[in-house]
């Protein structure tokens, strides 16, 4: 894990000496409990007191920044950023007179940090990827790129209502709020920047939302597609302008092994970079952009198989699993493109989901726990800088939600065709009825009550059966919120307490998103995966490797959130504007069928892995952190994981976040050690362990 953390006080006091980032000796940390000067393990101080911060982990130097203009006024970037020096000065510039949105407009995914006199300000990102959080401390504001080591020197407890929020409605943001698993720290939302003066704190929005009152103007197709074509163009170039990092030398052969063979053994990606290719349209677009743009993409020359520019091409081929074999085929035709080095990794049953319950303690929990192993077993054979098409269906695919958008928008018309396609894979002359019907009582459904009766719905355990197809995930995602997949195994005492907080968060004062329903709907779902994707990224995290994901780039994203609903709602949309991205990059070689949705197999690979996993699985709820909180009964959890390994037709989604969230506090309440020097031991994130949970609301909300 990489992340940074500072504070800003309310007096200028300094405690100890340390050596800054630029060389100089400046001043950084608060004393601790017995007099140690208080600071992050493993940290480099970029600049030091009163309003410190540090970079903790295993930062490359050119992932660390820092351009300042006088002793008081100073930027940092953490990351990979496109912007040059001068850039950082003249955003540096615009930040000291309160302009913040400059600070998210580089390629690149990044943090920015923005120092002036006692002014701090740090912006997170628009998907929520690079997250930032924040915590009263010592009379002040303490700030992160990860919860837990603010958990840690805050010593909070566990926030249940949080985490019952999570099973329960994972895709509402009304009952999540800015709480995070700990209770005390908060989180910035997306698309909004913390800023700090003397310790006092406020949450500032740098983008604009489209309104709710007035329709946006209308857009040009074909510019809105140029515009995310360029936009992806930068974001791939900036990864590959930036230097290329060798990782640890191979310390020697081994009998039997060859260079590639020792490298995943031992956990050490091909030097250079490579990318997915799961023969899907947004991993081989990235993959083809990235080899075919110049800056030598590949491997270096003289190390691995010396094989110069070729970029290294990994595909996962799951043995265990039917229904790929056309997209592992295209993934084939791609691969043929003289710029790619294929490399197939053969997935057995050591690969499917529950197969390794073992793991890193990851920030926050996350559905990815459970399948780590899957994952990691991939990006052993990528390179030190692996580009992931993660991000591309919520960026540009339309969420069903849209389609009450266009009729609050008065374009009926432009319903025929997804309405067309939805009928056909159903095969129902009822399914136009049921889905305009649908469209319209949500455009008409105002935020409130929409949220209330989610609330409803919890208290009276209205949960229905996991929808089938299109046409049933369709309709229920054609509300403002539905109940999560994990819901209908809560107790009624932590349904109860998410109803709270709907009901809390839907009389809050300026009640309402403020957007229509499908952008509100589409901007959740992008947070959630993103998310998801954070955790992933430190669950099955590969030593000196580099996961890039140039979809979740702001500038990726604003490009995607300008393209026209009317082109968004079209069937296969999403491969249509990649497919003129890559013609406008010179790329129209393509295989037949490139961009054809494929039979998912992932809930198939689940339910195989479960079954494979139901002794280790039942041992896990034998006596659960969950049920001691008070959130399930281990009876009803253990009696699910048996009906599902026995193909009962239950929502593996919903058990995967309950095994995950399991997991996770485990690994948590286990873990020894503290992310800060200067404490004892007891300065630790739930230092008293699960307490019984007997509230009707458990935290602030």
């Amino acid at each position: 894990m990489r992340w940074l953390v500072g504070w800003s006080s309310t007096a200028a006091g300094a405690s100890g000496g340390a050596v800054g980032y630029d060389g100089r000796e400046t001043y950084g940390g608060q004393v601790g409990y017995d007099g140690e000067t208080l600071q992050p393990v493993g940290s480099q101080l970029l600049w030091g007191d009163p309003d410190p911060l540090w970079a903790v982990g295993d930062w490359r130097p050119d992932e660390v920044r820092v351009v300042k203009s006088d002793a008081q006024t100073r930027i940092a970037v953490l990351g990979t950023c496109g912007a040059s020096d001068e850039q950082l000065r003249v955003g540096l510039f615009a930040a000291r007179g309160g302009a913040l949105r400059h600070l998210t407009a580089w390629p690149g995914s990044y943090t920015a940090i923005v120092q002036v006199g006692r002014r701090i300000t740090v912006c997170g990102d628009l998907a929520g990827a690079r997250p930032v959080f924040h915590a009263p401390w010592a009379g002040g504001t303490a700030y992160a790129t990860a919860a837990l080591p603010l958990a840690d020197l805050i010593e909070a407890n566990l926030d249940f209502g949080h985490l019952a929020a999570l099973l329960a409605v994972p895709d509402v943001p009304a009952a999540l709020h800015d709480s995070t698993p700990y209770d005390g720290v908060r989180r910035v939302p997306p698309g909004h920047a913390l800023i700090l003066r003397a310790g006092a704190r406020e949450i500032a929005g740098y983008d604009p939302v489209a309104s709710l009152a007035v329709a946006a103007p209308p857009a040009d197709p074909d510019s809105a597609v140029d515009a995310v074509r360029d936009a992806l163009v930068d974001a791939v170039r900036a990864r590959l302008s930036a230097p290329r990092h060798v990782p640890d030398i191979d310390p020697g052969p081994v009998p039997g092994m060859g260079p590639a063979e020792r490298r995943a053994a031992r956990g050490m990606p091909v030097p250079g970079i490579g990318a997915d290719l799961s023969g899907g349209p947004a991993s081989g677009t990235l993959a083809l952009l990235a080899a075919g743009l110049p800056g030598m993409p590949g491997t270096l020359l003289g190390h691995g198989t010396g094989a110069g520019e070729r970029l290294v091409a990994v595909t996962f081929n799951d043995l265990t699993m039917r229904g790929r074999e056309e997209e592992l085929e295209r993934a084939g035709a791609l691969a043929a493109n003289p710029r790619l080095h294929h490399v197939v990794v053969a997935g057995g049953e050591d690969t499917l989901p529950y197969a390794d319950l073992d793991g890193p303690l990851t920030d926050e929990p996350g559905p990815s726990l459970v399948t780590a192993a899957r994952h990691r077993a991939r990006l052993a054979a990528g390179s030190a800088d692996h580009f992931t098409g993660y991000g591309a269906r919520q960026v540009l695919d339309a969420h069903p939600a849209r389609l009450a958008d266009l009729l609050m928008d008065r374009k009926r018309r432009h319903l025929v065709r997804p309405v067309a396609a939805l009928t056909k894979a159903d095969g129902s002359v009822l399914v136009p009825a049921r889905v305009y019907g649908a469209a319209r009582r949500l455009a008409r459904t105002p935020y409130r009550a929409g949220v209330e009766g989610l609330a409803e719905r919890l208290l009276r355990r209205s949960f229905t059966d996991d929808p089938a197809g299109a046409v049933g995930a369709s309709l229920a995602a054609l509300t403002w919120g539905g109940p999560g997949p994990a819901a209908r195994w809560l107790t009624g005492e932590a349904l109860a307490e998410v109803s709270v907080l709907l009901q809390n968060s839907a009389h809050r004062a300026g009640v309402g998103p403020g957007q229509r329903p499908g952008d509100y709907r589409a901007r959740a779902a992008l947070t959630r995966h993103a998310a998801d994707l954070r955790i992933l990224e430190q669950a099955a995290e590969i030593r000196s490797q580099r996961l890039h994901a140039p979809f979740l780039d702001n500038q990726v994203v604003r490009a995607c959130r300008a393209l026209p609903e009317t082109l968004r709602v079209q069937p296969g949309a999403r491969a249509s504007i990649l497919r003129t991205v890559l013609k406008g990059a010179g790329i129209t070689d393509l295989p037949p069928g490139w961009g054809t949705p494929t039979q998912a197999t992932t809930t198939a690979a689940s339910r195989t892995g479960l079954r494979l996993a139901t002794d280790p699985l039942l041992s896990l709820f034998d006596a659960p952190l969950l049920a001691e909180a008070g959130l399930i009964e281990a009876r009803v959890v253990r009696k699910a994981v048996r009906a599902a390994a026995a193909g009962e037709p239950l929502p593996m989604d919903g058990l995967a976040d309950l095994i995950s969230l399991e997991l996770w506090l485990r690994r948590l309440l286990s873990r020894r050690g503290t992310c800060w020097t200067g404490t004892p031991a007891r300065a630790r994130a739930v230092p008293a362990g699960i307490a019984p949970q007997r509230r009707a609301v458990s935290s602030g909300g």
